[in-house]
């Protein structure tokens, strides 16, 4: 049968197949949103250490002794939004706002004379660019099928249609 009717069953050409992705991706999106979200996890207590405000210091950023706590924080609450799925959009948000001045301001290997550290920096330059990524596809995405905001969105749905009927039954 070649019926399409999910967006990503374009791909599919049968029944069953289909229904073995969707079983398989709908296990696959938590998994990888919590992957993802670990190195941010991992990374966030860094954020507060005086070893890591002052390396900061030392690459150029302004007010690092506030500015590197902050972005601790905005990593550790992106982190556990994906993590949970709750918020999961303004989650990853935050790790889009976090990873953009981290990236340009602590990953500068265009300036660095050293090949080895600037091959280094770079390397981590492109990680952190391939994590933006992800995050401005789980900014548009969301948190997927098991989640706190799926959960939130089927009571929403459901409360709507026992409303909705509520209003025929009067009307």
């Amino acid at each position: 049968m070649t019926t399409i009717t999910l967006p990503h069953s374009q791909f599919h050409t049968d029944e069953h197949e289909r229904f073995v992705s969707h079983r398989i991706t709908r296990y696959a999106v938590p998994v990888g949103r919590t992957l993802f979200a670990l190195i941010f996890l991992a990374s966030a207590p860094m954020h507060f250490s005086a070893q890591t405000i002052a390396y900061a210091r030392s690459t150029g950023v302004p007010m690092a002794s506030l500015l590197v706590p902050a972005s601790g924080v905005l990593s550790l609450l992106g982190a556990l939004s994906l993590i949970f799925g709750y918020k999961a959009r303004f989650g990853a948000l935050l790790l889009a706002l976090f990873l953009i001045p981290v990236t340009l301001m602590m990953h500068k290997f265009w300036t660095i004379q050293d090949p080895v550290q600037a091959m280094m920096q770079q390397v981590m330059f492109m990680k952190n660019t391939a994590l933006l990524g992800a995050a401005l596809f789980l900014t548009h995405f969301g948190a997927g099928p098991i989640s706190l905001d799926a959960a939130a969105y089927k009571r929403e749905s459901e409360a709507l249609v026992v409303t909705r009927d509520a209003l025929k039954v009067r009307g």
